[in-house]
């Protein structure tokens, strides 16, 4: 799978609400009313990301839960990491 240029991901980005790009990274934070729905959310998108066989970082900051998407192993962002991001907002 290739990496998207800049310009290819910023307009994929332009379809998703709230993600953005971030060296070759793309980035998303969600919040929600309590740490214990953070954690629901964290354990619905591994969920998503067990299926899709492609994992996002997470960092979870109380009721505030960031995920970051890259192909590691190729070195930026994919039509992959674009697709998950999509899964994860539906699943919000």
């Amino acid at each position: 799978m290739a990496v998207l240029s800049e310009k290819e991901i910023k307009e994929k980005l332009k379809h998703l609400e709230g993600w953005q790009l971030k060296g070759n990274e793309i980035y998303k934070t969600y919040k929600h009313k309590t740490f214990k729905d953070a954690i629901a959310f964290v354990n619905t998108v591994s969920d998503l990301a067990e299926e899709a066989n492609h994992h996002p970082d997470f960092l979870i900051q109380y009721n505030k839960v960031t995920l970051t998407l890259s192909t590691h192993s190729q070195g930026g962002v994919t039509d992959n990491d674009i697709t998950l991001a999509k899964k994860i907002d539906k699943a919000k």
